[in-house]
């Protein structure tokens, strides 16, 4: 991600703006110290990312997959080992 120093910003606030809602964050720093991270109001924050399904098509679940062990586990709970 790009920082840019506070005057330089503050320069060209319209086209990093621009950028930014574009799908391009960047972070504001002072003196080399970063203070704010610029980003577009529709991008999702640190932690609310969803992948469902990012594996399609890449692993198969077998049919009898709640059915697997089954009496492996059934022997267990009956105490037959």
């Amino acid at each position: 991600m790009r920082t840019i120093n506070i005057h330089e910003a503050k320069t060209h606030l319209s086209r990093l703006v621009e950028q930014a809602a574009a799908g391009e964050p960047f972070v504001i720093a002072k003196a080399g110290r970063p203070l704010v991270k610029v980003l577009p109001l529709d991008a999702p924050e640190s932690g609310q990312i969803r992948r469902l399904g990012f594996m399609t098509g890449q692993i198969a679940v077998p049919d009898d997959f709640d059915r697997l062990g089954q009496d492996a586990i059934a022997n267990l709970f009956a105490g037959q080992v």
